[in-house]
């Protein structure tokens, strides 16, 4: 009796230990992974699903500045400058192309979109990128939606404001808008988020070209 007693610790014990050793292969896979997703190269490959105040931006194609804008064609802009929220909503699709030998994966990223060195847009993108190496780059479409009042009436910032627009609307004569981005992996790691020290910055002019429609 008391040897089989010893058997079964011995066998629980074994087993313990051999978990451990799993679970500790997976973190450290886990780990790579995200490392890996730092060295991945990023680019913002096209824009659609423009939004402002719920208008498709196509229509301000002939807007050049906000003087330009007839509120009394666009009720539902000047109510949204009433109450001091003017909501902008576009989607975004990241290609991501891994030029490693080693898988890159993550369970969440943190975004955010600078016009110069205001920010526009920030948030969480929760699920798993994966991106494998020897492949094509993968896509990973965001819907970005912010208030932007306060650029438009902010002196110092309505005149690029102005300008990203007439990027969005496709118009092919407008002035190129550079777009800050900055991304920040997350790995899950026992139930305990862990986060990429610092942030993958990189910029990106925002053209007529990028620009696609609206995509339902």
């Amino acid at each position: 009796m008391r040897k089989q007693f010893f058997l079964a610790v011995i066998l629980f014990t074994t087993m313990i230990a051999a978990s451990a050793v799993m679970i500790s292969c997976g973190v450290g896979k886990q780990v790579s992974a995200a490392k890996t997703f730092a060295d991945c190269k990023y680019d913002l490959a096209s824009i659609d699903s423009v939004y402002i105040a719920g208008i498709d931006i196509r229509e301000f194609k002939n807007v050049r500045s906000f003087s330009d804008l007839d509120l009394a064609r666009y009720p539902g802009v000047a109510l949204a400058l009433l109450r001091k929220n003017v909501p902008l909503d576009l989607r975004v699709n990241l290609d991501i192309t891994n030029p490693t030998r080693n898988r890159a994966a993550i369970n969440q990223l943190e975004y955010k979109v600078l016009l110069t060195k205001s920010e526009i847009f920030s948030g969480f993108l929760n699920q798993l990128i994966e991106v494998m190496p020897g492949t094509a780059s993968t896509r990973v479409p965001i819907k970005l939606n912010a208030n932007v009042y306060q650029l438009i009436n902010n002196n110092e910032t309505r005149d690029e404001f102005v300008n990203m627009v007439m990027s969005l609307t496709g118009k092919s004569t407008s002035k190129p808008t550079k777009f800050t981005v900055k991304v920040k992996p997350t790995i899950d790691l026992a139930g305990k988020q862990v986060n990429y020290p610092g942030y993958i910055t990189f910029e990106k002019e925002i053209t007529s070209s990028m620009v696609t429609g609206i995509v339902k």
